[in-house]
């Protein structure tokens, strides 16, 4: 670990969603990302299926309310992406939902162009 924190950055709607969870869940979400800018990994952070070796983890968490999920990325080196905070509502097993998956795929990609952004800052200072 270098001892420097990584950005935090937010895709889409992925921080309102976020402010919309339950307090709990919300606090353990946010100290699983502070432990992923510190270059560290929750135990209960997963790879998430479906996505090769993006680099992209989720954590879980219930409440009384029902399964909440937070998924990003550690793929990148200029920031933590956060691409999606979500209640998971399939009552199919545990698998995440497709237009879920699809969406974090799209926000993937939005994270691969703003980490070259950031590296391309990061140059040319």
């Amino acid at each position: 670990m270098s001892g420097k924190e990584k950005l935090l950055e937010w895709i889409g709607s992925s921080h309102r969603d976020l402010m919309a969870l339950p307090t709990d869940v919300r606090r353990f979400f946010g100290y699983a990302l502070s432990l992923a800018q510190a270059g560290d990994q929750h135990d209960a952070a997963k790879v998430l299926k479906g996505f090769g070796s993006a680099g992209v983890l989720e954590v879980v968490e219930d409440d009384a309310d029902g399964t909440y999920r937070a998924v990003y990325t550690v793929k990148f080196e200029e920031a933590v992406f956060v691409l999606h905070c979500f209640q998971k509502k399939s009552k199919r097993g545990i698998a995440t939902p497709k237009k879920d998956m699809d969406l974090i795929r799209a926000r993937l990609k939005v994270a691969e162009a703003l980490a070259k952004e950031l590296r391309n800052e990061k140059t040319a200072h």
